[in-house]
């Protein structure tokens, strides 16, 4: 195993934070996107996880109300992304529709549309949110290696290879009670060579990562590193019970 420790990615030429952050693996080079995605230059792939699209249709199903506009923003995010990468294939990483009642004809439509609108393949890794669907031109895959990425939904460590998967949207907890923030980031665990991606969808919630890792948080169009033993060092601080100290 040889991954970098992740460093503080550079400002950009205005001052302003970075949207990206260089992650070395193995003498390979990939970039962890502010915008959620992974980019893998040697292989011009763009990699995302968990879109989640149909998600307020399928809630609405059951009743439940929620804004149909969440399908338009994830959309227009990875169209805007193909536009400044312009990748060779666009990888899902499982969960792209998330149940198949909110599979209406318009989304079917914008599904057969996509790689059109991309300018390339799109490719399907199955999450567990895709039994059961059917899209037209786009098969379900297994997981499976793609150069030195071992590319599945959820966690899958593969020897020799580095995990690239989805499904736990990870999250980090910042500050506490009324102050506190839950922030999409990245997790990097070096002992098992796995990264886990933030979820990708607009209307998707998020879990904090359970595990010693390397993070980079994602803040608006930011991405920030935060190494193991700072983030160790702040989920101490932030499960630890208080201890009050008696008087009297």
């Amino acid at each position: 195993m040889a991954v970098g420790i992740p460093e503080a990615p550079a400002a950009q030429a205005d001052g302003a934070p970075a949207n990206r952050a260089p992650l070395l693996w193995q003498g390979h080079r990939f970039e962890l996107l502010a915008a959620r995605a992974l980019w893998d230059p040697a292989q011009a792939l763009l990699l995302v996880a968990d879109l989640h699209l149909g998600k307020a249709e399928s809630f609405q199903a059951h009743g439940i109300p929620l804004p149909s506009d969440g399908d338009a923003q994830t959309l227009n995010a990875l169209l805007e992304l193909a536009h400044h990468w312009q990748p060779r294939q666009v990888i899902v990483l499982g969960d792209l529709v998330h149940h198949r009642l909110g599979l209406t004809p318009t989304l079917r439509q914008k599904l057969t549309a996509l790689p059109d609108l991309l300018n390339c393949p799109v490719r399907l890794i199955a999450g567990n949110h895709d039994r059961g669907q059917w899209h037209e031109g786009l098969a379900q895959e297994p997981a499976q290696a793609i150069g030195p990425l071992w590319l599945s939904h959820g966690p899958d460590p593969h020897p020799g290879l580095l995990n690239v998967c989805g499904h736990l949207h990870p999250v980090v907890r910042l500050g506490r009670s009324g102050d506190r923030l839950r922030l999409p980031c990245f997790a990097l665990d070096q002992r098992q060579d796995q990264l886990v991606l933030p979820s990708f969808g607009a209307l998707t919630g998020g879990h904090p990562y359970p595990q010693p890792a390397d993070l980079w948080i994602v803040a608006e169009d930011a991405i920030v590193a935060w190494p193991n033993a700072q983030a160790s060092a702040a989920r101490a601080r932030t499960t630890s019970p208080r201890v009050s100290t008696p008087t009297g």
